[in-house]
């Protein structure tokens, strides 16, 4: 552990520590130390998205984001969203709508998606595609993710 270094992170509301070496990526720190394996490990190259997490209420691949930059800021994942318990918009639409196929891009989807709705603005279907397009899924035609975001942002369907 020598060529370790401690880090301590805000994730999810919470400081937690880990030791990290210098070019420790953040999915490495979430999954394998901090053991918040929601976030998946995909093309480990920030083209697939599995990976999406927020910093500051903003989308990152974790894959590509050094964990040691990121102290200091709000990290949030998949395992944050949810609230006292209770699915969050985002979360509850994807269940009703049927939005997740095997699961594997539903967590970094669900965060894109939760970025999205931030906006707190009704968003057209060019929007939501735009504002997921780097999250890829190989189950599904993304029509009812669409549908999801489209049912938490009150847009009417084209």
């Amino acid at each position: 552990m020598s060529d370790k270094i401690p880090l301590g992170l805000s994730v999810n509301g919470q400081i937690r520590q880990a030791f990290v070496r210098a070019n420790d990526t953040l999915l490495h720190v979430l999954r394998d130390e901090m053991h918040l394996t929601g976030t998946k490990r995909g093309c480990n190259q920030g083209v697939c998205g599995a990976c999406t997490v927020m910093i500051e209420g903003k989308i990152v691949r974790g894959c590509l984001s050094l964990a040691a930059n990121c102290t200091g800021k709000e990290i949030k994942t998949i395992e944050g969203i949810e609230s006292n318990d209770t699915l969050s918009p985002v979360q509850q639409a994807f269940l009703d709508c049927g939005a997740a196929q095997c699961g594997f891009c539903t967590p970094g989807m669900i965060i894109a998606a939760t970025a999205l709705a931030s906006s707190n603005r009704k968003l057209s279907d060019d929007e939501i595609r735009e504002g997921l397009s780097g999250n890829l899924c190989r189950c599904s035609g993304y029509v009812k993710v669409i549908d999801a975001v489209r049912s938490v942002c009150g847009t009417e369907p084209k």
